[in-house]
């Protein structure tokens, strides 16, 4: 062998002495070939077995008499220690070092049958490992009670949920039943100080009697407000589009408010149209009577209010625009507030502040578009976007507003049904007030008993629609057919409800809300008898 040859296995031993990790081979017979001094150190092992020719099985005996490999026979211990080494062609395995440390051990068998084991501490990373893994148990423990904590919060959430929603249910079930009992006295009242205001003109009580209706009309706005808020909070408000003719939605307009326009001295102008749109007519109805009557409210005497619809694409734009008090553009988002109210506003007119914030509750629900423009001092436009749709045939003519209804209604046999008492002589002492022959009665089963329609049939019926022992509806088709299929029918109801005007208008029934204006009343009569007459001239 040459000395660069020497020189070389020199240094790979010299290097192998130096390396961290324990080295030792043993040949085919697992005798002992060469060990660096690391092994020595780690092991612990007295220099005599670390000569060359030691058997593996020896150095595994020392090792478990001294009780490195754990407790039991020494002998069976050491055996299987050589096992473990042996018994593939690589293994990996880990004990307790005579310092109370942790080896790891390499042990691969050499193509020619010989052993090479290499070994090193690594109790700092067992160390680690069992601190993550504890760290890791930790977390998960953690964890695992978030997550409890989390479903039995979101459990508590969901009872809480459940019962907020019952809250609510209950609480627009009581608000509809309290607003029905409440709006039937309010009802009675609004039509004994309509008779009131009619016979105090010229006596000195006019002023008195007209103090009187505002705060009631206050009242039942203040209700209405109320009730439409919650039914909208709860959901109970669900829209149900359909076509419809946007005529019939202005000419209510212009029955509701003309009145109203006029005692203000507030051209109320509504323009015709035979275009049609798709929308649920109730609700968006609801908007624009909320509109017009904000503008008739802020709008001085001798101002100007128009209402009308024009074409924009696919899509017709419903126009409110007055001369009012206006506001700027640093108003326009408390104007939808609810509560809130402009100062020029609270000065001019009465009012909680709801009527706007309704709206764009209802805007929403509908999923339409609502544009506003306005100049303080100068006026409003509230603009509407609904879908453009066919208008269904048969509509009816708008009226002329701005004016009470000048028809005659002497003579005119009206029957009215309802099963409050007070409610029915207060309508006996308005409609008789106008010349109108009036019969009542609290039921079909008294119309039946006191024959009432014996010599005397009527031109018109006004039913309630709660009744005692059947629904209005129903009372009205008992009466169509004992007095004749043509008769004239208005649901007079504090029920607002989409699902009650839909049946209404399926059955050809006009609905006239509680509590009533006068002067809508009057217009709704006027048309009733109209009708009736129209009627009896065709079947004649």
């Amino acid at each position: 062998m040459s000395g660069a040859t020497i020189d070389i296995e020199e240094r790979l031993r010299l290097a192998v002495d130096y390396i961290p990790e324990g080295l030792v081979v043993f040949d085919s017979d697992l005798r002992l070939v060469a060990s660096n001094t690391r092994s020595r150190e780690l092991l612990g092992l007295p220099g005599s077995l670390l000569e060359p020719a030691t058997p593996l099985y020896d150095i595994a005996l020392f090792l478990a008499r001294r009780g490195d490999l754990g407790a039991g026979d020494a002998m069976s211990l050491a055996a299987q220690r050589v096992q473990t080494l042996t018994q593939s062609h690589a293994t990996v395995s880990q004990r307790q070092g005579a310092k109370g440390q942790v080896l790891e051990f390499h042990a691969a068998r050499l193509p020619d049958g010989g052993l090479v084991i290499s070994f090193a501490d690594v109790t700092t990373r067992v160390d680690a490992e069992t601190e993550l893994a504890a760290i890791n148990q930790t977390l998960e423990g953690r964890v695992e009670e978030r997550t409890a904590a989390l479903v039995q919060v979101n459990a508590e959430l969901e009872v809480a949920r459940a019962k907020a929603d019952a809250a609510n249910r209950d609480k627009t079930r009581f608000l509809a039943a309290a607003s029905h009992d409440l709006l039937q006295p309010l009802n009675a009242a609004r039509l004994y100080t309509a008779s009131l205001v009619e016979r105090a003109g010229g006596t000195g009580l006019d002023d008195l009697a007209q103090s009187i209706e505002a705060s009631l009309t206050a009242v039942e706005e203040i209700m209405s407000a109320l009730l439409d808020i919650s039914r909208l909070d709860s959901g109970a408000l669900r829209p149900v589009p359909a076509p419809f003719q946007a005529r019939d939605l202005l000419k209510k307009v212009g029955v509701e408010f003309g009145p109203l326009a006029l005692k203000k001295d507030v051209a109320l102008k509504v323009i015709d149209t035979a275009a049609g749109a798709v929308g649920d007519r109730a609700l968006i109805g609801r908007v624009v009577q909320n509109l017009v009557s904000n503008a008739i409210k802020y709008t001085r005497p001798g101002g100007r209010v128009l209402v009308g619809v024009r074409r924009r694409g696919a899509r017709l734009r419903l126009d409110v625009i007055d001369t009012g008090i206006g506001f700027n553009k640093d108003q326009s988002g408390l104007i939808f507030a609810e509560f809130s109210r402009l100062e020029n506003g609270a000065r001019m007119a009465q009012g909680l502040g709801l009527g706007l914030s309704i709206v764009k509750r209802l805007v929403t629900a509908l999923g339409l578009t609502l544009e506003l423009d306005s100049r303080e001092g100068k006026g409003s436009r509230f603009s509407l976007y609904l879908p453009l749709g066919r208008a269904p045939a048969n509509g009816a003519e708008a009226a002329a507003p701005g004016r009470e209804p000048a028809s005659n209604l002497i003579g005119v046999r009206i029957l009215c049904v309802d099963n409050e008492k007070a409610i029915l002589d207060a309508m006996e002492g308005l409609l008789g007030g106008w010349g109108c022959d009036v019969r009542s009665a609290r039921s079909l089963r008294d119309i039946d008993k006191d024959r009432l329609l014996l010599g005397w049939l009527p031109d018109l019926v006004l039913m309630d629609y709660h009744l005692d022992q059947t629904s209005g509806l129903d009372a009205i088709e008992w009466l169509r057919h004992n007095v004749g299929g043509h008769l004239p029918a208005a649901l007079v109801t504090a029920d607002r409800t989409a699902a009650v005007r839909a049946l209404a208008e399926e059955r050809g029934i006009t609905v006239v809300t509680k509590p009533v204006k006068p002067a809508a009343l009057r217009a709704t009569i006027s048309g009733l008898a109209g009708q009736g007459a129209r009627k009896r001239l065709v079947a004649g």
